[in-house]
């Protein structure tokens, strides 16, 4: 098991905050066990604690400011995504003015600290927080779901009317390792016609071209990025520090999609409801802590008691999350050893469309069927297909994510509308009629 850890000496790191202005000097101390991480207004009277909770978040405007009381820390994302990279679950953080040091606009300046302080291990043994079950939120086009996972990976898509970014996506498995090579240097960016309104609202105040990546309209300000998808991993580096609120370290998959401060804070908020309720409530929308939304998710052995598909024509791998007679989302994975990849096309492989909306319609079957075989024996079978479009290719090592909500059923047939999707694009979607019968009857 791995141990809890905090750092072996003080040490201390001041610099401007990027928002307010203010000149801070933060030190870091050695914490006990189980103490997570605090931060002290040390230059308030009585010294005001304020643990980095996700409960104390009390605001999200371009950054997350943490308060108990009259007493509060600005811009903390990055410190905490530095501690969360490290490993380092115990810590004091005495501040002597509002906001943490902005530095070049990473978490890499105070990494670059907590390294020099060096990093012990204590006694005691790490407490982690696993899911058995995914969980989901959604608010309009923005999404962030957590999937079982032994390990923790963070996929993220960003999408911006810009030339200079468009659409990005990174995905990384979090280590020590890779958080520094991969993610702690990427900085924080804002467009230069936003400038002029954060100014009016006594934002930026401490904002520079040392400090952040400035977006002109044709062409970025600053001399040159760190990494090609610079924006994307930096939104890593706030969605890793803003989880970190949580309280412990996840193992899971984080899979977001277009989310910021806002939509990380409500969505932490949301899995530590569930925890505390000892249940995780996956639903298609946001979840409301006390939500019962339907049976666990199906694993390929329940499937197969569902579906009469078999090798190579089974082509569903899990069920996520399904409310009978209502929704359902289930999963494809896409690999290169699929037969038709033999032949569609060797030298750049392309699922096929049709095969697509089969791997729709074998989901579609579990929102039908429920969480066991039909007890008359009827399988679904096809009797139309309407407003069918393929939006984008899949091909070897996607992930189709399947949604498919029921919208009208009889006894004996039934229409249901289905999405596929990959890293949060819908890439196919239909309407889908079937009649339910026995095979001797088709």
């Amino acid at each position: 098991m791995s141990k809890q850890k905090t750092i072996k000496e003080p040490i201390s790191y001041s610099g401007i905050g990027l928002h307010t202005g203010s000149l801070t000097t933060m030190t870091f101390k050695p914490a006990p066990e189980n103490a997570g991480i605090t931060f002290y207004r040390v230059d308030m009277e009585g010294t005001p604690a304020i643990p980095a909770d996700v409960d104390n978040v009390v605001g999200v405007a371009r950054g997350t400011t943490l308060g108990v009381g009259d007493a509060k820390v600005h811009t903390v994302e990055h410190a905490l995504s530095a501690m969360a990279g490290l490993g380092i679950d115990n810590l004091d953080i005495e501040l002597d003015n509002e906001e943490i040091p902005t530095g070049d606009g990473s978490s890499m300046p105070i990494l670059t600290v907590l390294l020099k302080a060096g990093i012990v291990e204590q006694k005691a043994e790490k407490q982690y927080i696993t899911l058995d079950h995914p969980v989901y939120y959604r608010q309009g086009d923005v999404t962030l779901s957590i999937l079982p996972s032994d390990e923790h990976r963070v996929s993220m898509t960003i999408a911006y009317d810009h030339v200079a970014i468009g659409t990005q996506y990174a995905s990384f498995t979090i280590t020590e390792e890779t958080y520094i090579k991969d993610i702690a240097s990427a900085r924080t960016f804002c467009f230069l016609r936003e400038v002029k309104m954060l100014q009016e609202k006594g934002l930026i105040k401490g904002g520079s071209l040392e400090s952040a990546v400035v977006i002109g309209d044709d062409t970025i300000l600053n001399d040159d990025l760190r990494f090609p998808n610079e924006f994307v991993r930096h939104k890593i580096l706030d969605l890793i520090g803003d989880m970190y609120l949580l309280g412990r370290p996840i193992k899971g998959h984080i899979v977001s999609v277009k989310s910021g401060h806002e939509k990380n804070v409500l969505f932490s908020q949301q899995i530590k409801k569930a925890l505390a309720n000892g249940q995780v409530s996956p639903t298609h929308d946001v979840v409301t802590p006390n939500q019962v939304t339907g049976p666990p998710a199906l694993d390929i052995s329940k499937i197969m008691k569902i579906l009469a598909h078999r090798y190579p024509f089974l082509l569903v791998d899990r069920i996520l999350t399904f409310v009978p007679m209502e929704r359902v989302t289930g999963i494809k994975n896409v690999t290169v050893n699929e037969p038709f990849f033999q032949g569609h096309w060797p030298e750049a492989p392309v699922m096929p469309g049709v095969m697509i909306i089969e791997a729709m319609a074998q989901v579609s079957a579990v929102l039908i069927f429920g969480d066991a075989p039909d007890p008359e024996g009827r399988q679904a079978f096809f009797l139309g297909v309407d407003k069918a479009k393929f939006r984008h290719t899949v091909v070897p090592g996607d992930q189709l994510v399947i949604e498919c909500e029921m919208i009208h059923r009889r006894k004996n047939a039934c229409k249901i509308s289905a999405k596929a999707k990959v890293d949060g694009k819908v890439v196919s979607q239909a309407i889908m009629t079937f009649g339910l019968m026995a095979v001797n009857e088709a």
